[in-house]
Parts: structure tokens; C-alpha cells; sequence
């Protein structure tokens, strides 16, 4: 006789406050932008090594800056109505060391009007411009708020008068700026005249309406100071050299040959596809935290990522068995491969070679305690999380969207806690930021996860049902999954997948805020910098979306 299993009963997580309507606005770049946010970060890069190559010394007068942008454009093979865009970017980056040698108390941080929400904008105009209130309907606050607890002086106003005034008091001495490009032709005269380093981020589109800007890049210029040394870090070299270390070559170089079958079957999980986002997350961290981020790697680091993703990869081959899932990365899984019974052999063994990394990674015994801890903690905490998820497949019963946040939560967010954390660990720098980390961890988490199931949905055919006939749970193929869409589609929105999948795009915003705002408590600037490009690197960075009145009323 079988024993009915009760209801799982899952607390919800607090989710972060709605952000404003306008941050998840999409419309199109004009012609003379490149049209995806990849294609202008690869040019940006571009225009990176360029000046690093070139060492153009600013002030560059405007008819020199427009014949190194034709060279770049030619180079680069882009399109030539991109010139000016080409431009700007350019003067940027002539302008970058000079504005990163500033006190933030001597810069300027200025915004056009056009990114608030014309229609329910309360704030008034004074002869300096926009007094924003606060109401929280448009991304003017965030940006005004954190430049001016950086110690900038802020102003949203249109026009060079005021902006010259101020220069010629000499208490501002750079300026960041968010403007469209014809603004930016027409300003550009003043500020070369007036040899001040100035950055520009080109709003999206010049039409006043609806305008949008790539808002990793105003994070980063505005966070931009000496002091954070990760700016010289390539993130993509990073990232690549991090994916060198797992091949069979470097994995018996590091790790020592495969001694047996079962040791062969873990490494080929090792050796298989994935992103290496968590092995390379300790990594960046550990550089970061160092007193030179671009000193060569050492062998204690590179066997913690190591451990990192061996913990990854068998939580993987576990949670593949318990799914039932028979594909992972367009591949047969382990188990599908080798058999159950030795998957569930090399998952284990995959997280005792982690420790074992762990314990041999040539740190002094007095830092190893502390990376032991936060491994074990992160393995239960992990587990915690899919045990809740295997029990809810026993007895699924409908779940809300907080609870399968929960379940994110707990099953992702320990993960990147994890890799974090030990990369704080082993630059001897855990507990002044071990609480922020912590935080951004649950954050990036649940985010991540989130943008997982967006990908798959968007990918697939509608979504599956969220309740599956219990008999079918006899074959583990047949297992239901936690799934935040399917839920949203029948918990919320009656059956509208479309609007269950702007729904969780907006949850996904709303986390990857939550991450960024977390940052705040860090104290380190290398490791608040990388960070905050993390984000940009992991997800597409969000853009920020206004109203004009004049062009509304323009059409």
C-alpha cells in the first residue's frame, strides 16, 4: 500500500521592488548606431585596444578624432554610417585615464530630460534644470542617487551654458554625460576648448521619445576611478585563459593524471561543454582582491576554480538523473553514456576531488578552514534546494512564482556564493566582504536561473503544464520540473504566455538591480568594478527608456 506524500509547503521569497516601467522599454537604435548591444560592445573593445595601441594624447581636435575613427572604421569593416557613433565612443576613450585620475567631487554628472516620464514626471524646472523628486518612475534617481553618494555633482538639464558656467568656476573638473548624438556634435567644440575630460554615452535614438541607453556602460564610466585596478583586466581574455585550465592536458597537469575508469568518467565531465562561469568568477575575484589584478595566476587559484567547477559539475550529473533528463549542453548525458550507477559514482567523486583540490591548493592550513566552510555550507545549501524540488515531483501541487524563487534560491544562488566567496578567501579577504557577496550571490542567482528558463521558453514550443498526472512520476522522464514560466502563464495570466514571459523579463530586471545595488556596502573599488562588469558580461545589461514632451508633441 502506498503512502500518500503531503504538499511540500515552500515559504516565498521578498522580491526586490518593481523598477520603472520605461528600464524595460525596447525600440530599435537609429541607422547610424550599431543595432544589437554584442555588436557595440565588440566595437567598444575595438576602440580599446585602438587607444591602448595608438596612445592618442586629448585634447584631440575634431578633424584628427574623425580621421582616427575613418581608420578604425575601416579596420573594423563596419558599416560607415557609424562614423560618428565611432566618434564618440573614440573620444571616450582618449578621455578615459585623464577622467579615472578625478575625484569624483570634481565631476559632473549630466543627464537629459528626456529620460524621465514626461507624463507623470512631478518634478519641477529651475534656471538649473530638472529638480528631480524621487518618485521612483524613472532611472533618473538611481543614476542621481549613487553619483551623488559618490560625491558628483548632478544636473538634468539640456544645452552647454550652465555646463560651462560650472567649468569656468574650476569646481568641476570632468564630466560624465548621456546625451544623443546631435547634442553631442554641437557640444563638442566647447569641450575640446575647454581641454576637460569629458565622456559621453549616445542615447540610443535622437528623437526624443522613448530614448535608450546601454546603461552598463554609464555604470561603468561613473564608478570609473585610479584606484580600481580590474579596469586594465580583459574580462574576456579572463574568462578564456579560465577555459583553457579544463582541458585533459591542463586537468592532469593541475589536478594529476586519471587513475581508473571512474576517475576517466568524472574527467569527461570536466572535459564537456559549459560556460565556466563559476570557476571564472573565483578567479576574477581572487585578481581582483590582489594588489595587481594582472599578475600572473597562481597555482593555489587555479586549483580552487578547479574545485569550484568539479562541484558544479556533479551537481549537474545528479540533478540530470534525478530529472531524467537524457540531454545536457545538446549532449548525452553521463548517465545516458556510461549508466546510472556510474554517474552517480563520478558525481561523488567529483565532489570529493573538489575537497581534495581544496585541501591540496598549497594555502597555509589557517585559510583552508575557512575554505572548507564555505564549500561544505554551499554543498548542503545546494542540496537543500534540490531535495526541495524532488519533493515537490512527488507530490506536485500547484506552486506559486515566490516559491519557485525560493527554490532558485536555494538551488542556484549557492553556487555563485561559493565561487565568490572562495576567491575572497584566498586573496585573505573574506570577512570585509563576505556579507556583500553573500547578498549578491542570492541575487545573481535567482537572476541567472530566471534567464535560463526565459532562454528555454523563448527557444521552445509553449510551455509544458505545471501539474503532471502524479502516476506518470513511476518514470523519471516523465518527472515535472520547477518552472517559473509555466507557472506564470497559469498562476497570473490565464493562460497568456507572452505575458508571463514580460513578467518574468521584468523579475529578471528587478534581480539584476537587486545585484547592483548590493554592491553598494563594498568598500574595495577593485572588486566593486569587476563586479558591476560582471553583470554586463553574464546578462543583457538593461536599457533605460524615457519620454520627451517636444517630440510627442512633434507627432
Amino acid at each position: 500500500m502506498s503512502v500518500a506524500v503531503p504538499p511540500v509547503a515552500l515559504p516565498a521569497v521578498t522580491l526586490p521592488p518593481a523598477l520603472p516601467p520605461t528600464t524595460r522599454r525596447f525600440r530599435q537604435p537609429k541607422k547610424n548606431i550599431p543595432q544589437t548591444k554584442a555588436e557595440r560592445d565588440e566595437l567598444l573593445r575595438y576602440i580599446r585596444e585602438f587607444v591602448e595601441r595608438e596612445k592618442p594624447v586629448p585634447p584631440i581636435p575634431g578633424d584628427e578624432l574623425r580621421v582616427l575613427a575613418e581608420r578604425i572604421v575601416k579596420e573594423t569593416g563596419i558599416d560607415p554610417i557609424h562614423l560618428d557613433y565611432t566618434g564618440v565612443l573614440l573620444s571616450n576613450e582618449i578621455w578615459r585615464e585623464s577622467l579615472a585620475s578625478i575625484p569624483y567631487d570634481r565631476r559632473l554628472l549630466l543627464m537629459p530630460k528626456c529620460l524621465r516620464v514626461e507624463s507623470k514626471c512631478p518634478a519641477p524646472f529651475d534656471e538649473f534644470g530638472l529638480l528631480c523628486k524621487q518618485c521612483g518612475l524613472c532611472t533618473i534617481q538611481d543614476f542621481q542617487n549613487e553619483a551623488e553618494r559618490l560625491g558628483y555633482a548632478v544636473l538634468v538639464a539640456e544645452g552647454s551654458a550652465i555646463v560651462m558656467s560650472l567649468i569656468q568656476t574650476g569646481k568641476i573638473e570632468a564630466i560624465v554625460g548621456i546625451s544623443c548624438l546631435p547634442v553631442l556634435e554641437r557640444t563638442f567644440p566647447y569641450v575640446e576648448a575647454a581641454a576637460i575630460p569629458a565622456i559621453a554615452v549616445p542615447l540610443l535614438q535622437d528623437d526624443c521619445i522613448d530614448t535608450t541607453v546601454d546603461i552598463d556602460w554609464v555604470w561603468d564610466y561613473l564608478h570609473l576611478t585610479s584606484d580600481d585596478k580590474t579596469r586594465r583586466l580583459n574580462l574576456n581574455a579572463l574568462h578564456e585563459e579560465v577555459r583553457t585550465w579544463f582541458t585533459p592536458e591542463s586537468l592532469s597537469t593541475l589536478a594529476g593524471a586519471p587513475e581508473g575508469e571512474a576517475e576517466t568518467i568524472a574527467r569527461e565531465s570536466l572535459t564537456g561543454p559549459g560556460n565556466r562561469w563559476r570557476p571564472y568568477l573565483t578567479t576574477a575575484v581572487s585578481q581582483a582582491l590582489r594588489a595587481d589584478p594582472t599578475a600572473p595566476f597562481t597555482p593555489s587559484i587555479q586549483k580552487l576554480a578547479l574545485a569550484v567547477e568539479c562541484f558544479h559539475k556533479a551537481s549537474l550529473i545528479h540533478d540530470d538523473i534525478e530529472d531524467g533528463d537524457s540531454l545536457r549542453y545538446g549532449q548525452a548525458t553521463l548517465h545516458a553514456t556510461h549508466g546510472l550507477p556510474a554517474a552517480l559514482n563520478a558525481g561523488d567523486l567529483l565532489i570529493g576531488e573538489g575537497y581534495r583540490l581544496i585541501a591540496d591548493c598549497g594555502l597555509p592550513a589557517h585559510q583552508i578552514a575557512p575554505l572548507i566552510r564555505i564549500a561544505s555550507h554551499g554543498q548542503r545549501d545546494l542540496c537543500r534546494g534540490q531535495g526541495a524540488e524532488l519533493a515537490w515531483q512527488q507530490n506536485p501541487s500547484p506552486l506559486t512564482s515566490g516559491q519557485i524563487l525560493e527554490i532558485f534560491r536555494l538551488k542556484t544562488a549557492p553556487a555563485f556564493s561559493v565561487a565568490l566567496l572562495l576567491g575572497a578567501a584566498h586573496a585573505g579577504a573574506l570577512d570585509e566582504n563576505e556579507a556583500a557577496l553573500q547578498a549578491f550571490s542570492e541575487a545573481l542567482g535567482i537572476a541567472y536561473q530566471i534567464k535560463d528558463d526565459l532562454e528555454d521558453h523563448l527557444a521552445d514550443a509553449p510551455a509544458p503544464a505545471v501539474i503532471i498526472d502524479p502516476a506518470t512520476l513511476a518514470s523519471p522522464a516523465h518527472r515535472p520540473a520547477v518552472n517559473l514560466i509555466a507557472c506564470l502563464t497559469t498562476e497570473r495570466f490565464a493562460g497568456d504566455r507572452d505575458k508571463a514571459l514580460n513578467h518574468a523579463q521584468d523579475l529578471l530586471d528587478r534581480y539584476k538591480e537587486q545585484a547592483i545595488r548590493s554592491l553598494q556596502d563594498l568598500e574595495n573599488p577593485n572588486l566593486k568594478g569587476l563586479l558591476r562588469r560582471i553583470i554586463g558580461k553574464i546578462f543583457t545589461p538593461l536599457e533605460v527608456g524615457s519620454w520627451c514632451s517636444e517630440a510627442t508633441k512633434a507627432n
